[in-house]
C-alpha cells in the first residue's frame, strides 16, 4: 500500500467503479457526484499529494486569516483597554467584564442558527457574507461613545463571529482526510497566536497618536473593521464551498479529491436536515464529553484573553510596555498549536495532547499566577504560560471533526463545541471581581481547578472510545459499498472507527 499522500487516482478507474445506482436514500452529495460526474473524466492520473497541497493553497490561507481577524476583532477589547476606551466610555472593572461576556452570551445564543443556515446555504459564501459583517459592526464600534452603545457592539460582533469556528470545522472536514485535519485546523487556529501579536503591535502604534478629533482606539477599531470587511469580500469570490464545485480544480481532481475521503466514513455534504442525527446528537456521550471539556479549558481563555492587559499592567508596566508585553504571549500560542497538531497528527495523539497542553497552561501557569507574587518575574512566565491553554482546542476541533459522522449531526456537533467554548468564555471574565483588584487571586486559582477538571474528563474520553473501537472491532461487521457517502453517522456506520 502506498504511504498517505502519495496515492495515484485514475479518474476513469474511479468513474468505472461507481457505474451502479446508489444504494443509499438521501445519500452525501459528494455520492451523487460520483454517480453522475466520474464517468466523464478523463482517464487522469492524479497525484494526491500534489494534489492536497494545491487544496492547502486554496482555503488554507483564507481560513487563517478569517480566524487571525476573528480572534483580533472581539481582542481589540482588550487592547483598547489600555488606550483609554474605559474612561471614555466610564466602564467600571464589572461593566467591562459585562462587555466580553456579552459577546460570548450572543456568541452561544446564535451557534444553533448558524448552523441550520450552514446546512442551508453554500459553506464558503456564508462564511464571507459573516465576515463582512462582523468587520462592519468593528468598524462602528469606532464612533461608540457610551456604555450601551458597546453592548449593542459586542453583542452583534458575538452574533455574526459565532459561525467562524463551525463553518472552518466544516470545511476543514470537507477537504482533508481525519489523519490531514489535526495540522489544517493547526493551520488556521495560530490565527490566534498572530492576532495576539498584531494586536500588541497595533495597540502600541496606535497609543502614538495623539489627535483632538479621534482617539487612538477608535482609528484601531476602524482601521481593523474595514480590513475584516475586504478579507470577508476575498472569502466570497475565491473560496469554493465544497471539493465538488471547485473551479480551480481540474474535474480529475474534484473527483479524486472527493474519492479520497472515504476512508473518512464522515460524509463531505448534505444539504437536508435530518432530525433523528440531531437528537442522536444529543444523546451521544461523546457530545457531552467534548462539550465538558471545551468548557472547562476555555474559562481560562475566557479570564486571561479579556483581561490580559490589566493582568500585565498590574505587575507594574505602563500602558505602552504592556502592549509590547502581550507580544511573547502570542508567540507562545503559536508554537503550542503548531507542537499540538503536528503531534495529534503524527501520533494519533489528540487526547494526549489536550492533558499536556492543559497541564502546562492550566496547572503550571496558572499556580506561577495565583501563588507567587504578582511582582515577580515567575508570575509574568505564568501569564505567558497560560497562552499555551489554547494549544487544546483545536485538538477538541479536531476531534469533532473526525468522530461524527452525518452531516446534521456534525453541524450540530460543531455548534454544540461552540457552544461550550462560549460558555467557558462567559465563565472566565466573570471570576475577575473589583474587590479583588490588583491582584484577582480567585480567578487565576479558578484557572488551575477547571483545568484539572478537563484533564480528568479528557481520560474519561478517551478511554470511552477505545471501548467502542473495541465493541465494534469484536462485531466483524460485513462491508457495505459506499457507507463512506452515505450519510450515516457514526453510530450508524458500524465500520466507523473513533480517532483519539
Amino acid at each position: 500500500m502506498a504511504p498517505p499522500n502519495e496515492h495515484v487516482y485514475n479518474s476513469s478507474y474511479q468513474a468505472e467503479e461507481n457505474l451502479e445506482k446508489p444504494t443509499f436514500r438521501d445519500g452525501d452529495k459528494a455520492l451523487d457526484f460520483l454517480r453522475t460526474e466520474a464517468e466523464v473524466g478523463e482517464g487522469e492520473d492524479i497525484d494526491e499529494k500534489r494534489l492536497v497541497r494545491k487544496i492547502d493553497w486554496m482555503v488554507v490561507p483564507l481560513m487563517f486569516c478569517c480566524y487571525l481577524l476573528q480572534y483580533l476583532d472581539k481582542s481589540l477589547l482588550n487592547y483598547a483597554a489600555v488606550m483609554g476606551i474605559r474612561e471614555d466610555n466610564n466602564l467600571t472593572t464589572e461593566q467591562y467584564g459585562t462587555l466580553s461576556l456579552l459577546f460570548y452570551v450572543a456568541f452561544l445564543a446564535f451557534e444553533f442558527p448558524h448552523a441550520y443556515m450552514m446546512q442551508r446555504f453554500p459553506t464558503a459564501k456564508y462564511l464571507g457574507s459573516c465576515v463582512v459583517a462582523w468587520g462592519t459592526v468593528v468598524a462602528c464600534t469606532s464612533a461608540c461613545n457610551s456604555y450601551g452603545s458597546l453592548v449593542a457592539t459586542r453583542f452583534l460582533l458575538g452574533m455574526f463571529e459565532s459561525a467562524i469556528s463551525p463553518s472552518l470545522i466544516l470545511i476543514t472536514s470537507m477537504w482533508y482526510r481525519r489523519d490531514e485535519q489535526p495540522k489544517r485546523v493547526g493551520f488556521w487556529y495560530i490565527g490566534v497566536g498572530c492576532a495576539s501579536m498584531i494586536g500588541a503591535l497595533l495597540s502600541y502604534g496606535f497609543q502614538f497618536y495623539h489627535g483632538d478629533r479621534f482617539k487612538s482606539w477608535q482609528i484601531l477599531f476602524l482601521v481593523v473593521g474595514l480590513i475584516t470587511v475586504t478579507v470577508g469580500i476575498i472569502v466570497i469570490i475565491l473560496m469554493p464551498d465544497n471539493p465538488m464545485s471547485a473551479k480551480k480544480l481540474s474535474h480529475a481532481e474534484r473527483v479524486a479529491a472527493v474519492e479520497r475521503l472515504r476512508e473518512n466514513q464522515t460524509g463531505v455534504e448534505n444539504k437536508h436536515l435530518k432530525p433523528y442525527q440531531i437528537l442522536q446528537a444529543f444523546k451521544d456521550p461523546q457530545t457531552w464529553l467534548i462539550a465538558f471539556i471545551t468548557t472547562a479549558a476555555s474559562v481560562p481563555n475566557g479570564a486571561v484573553g479579556s483581561f490580559q492587559s490589566i493582568i500585565i499592567s498590574g505587575l507594574g508596566y505602563s500602558d505602552k510596555q504592556t502592549a509590547l508585553m502581550q507580544i511573547p504571549g502570542g508567540v507562545i500560542a503559536v508554537v503550542s498549536v503548531l507542537l499540538a497538531t503536528w503531534s495529534a497528527a503524527k501520533f494519533n495523539a489528540r487526547a494526549a495532547n489536550i492533558m499536556i497542553w492543559s497541564a502546562i497552561g492550566g496547572l503550571l501557569g496558572g499556580s506561577l499566577l495565583a501563588f507567587l507574587p504578582s511582582t515577580s518575574t515567575a508570575a509574568l512566565a505564568g501569564n505567558y504560560l497560560t497562552h499555551v491553554v489554547g494549544a487544546f482546542l483545536p485538538c477538541s476541533y479536531s476531534f469533532a471533526a473526525a468522530n461524527t459522522a452525518g452531516h446534521t449531526k456534525k453541524v450540530t456537533m460543531n455548534a454544540v463545541v461552540l457552544m461550550s467554548f462560549c460558555l467557558g468564555n462567559i465563565l472566565g471574565p466573570l471570576t475577575f471581581r473589583d474587590e479583588d483588584a490588583p491582584s484577582y487571586t480567585p480567578a487565576k486559582i479558578t484557572i488551575v481547578a477547571v483545568d484539572s477538571v478537563a484533564i480528568l474528563a479528557t481520560v474519561v474520553l478517551l478511554l470511552y472510545y477505545m471501548w467502542q473501537n473495541k465493541r465494534r472491532d469484536n462485531a466483524n461487521v460485513e462491508h457495505k459499498r459506499d457507507v463512506e457517502f452515505a450519510d450515516l453517522t457514526d453510530v450508524e456506520n458500524k465500520e466507523f472507527r473513533y480517532k483519539y
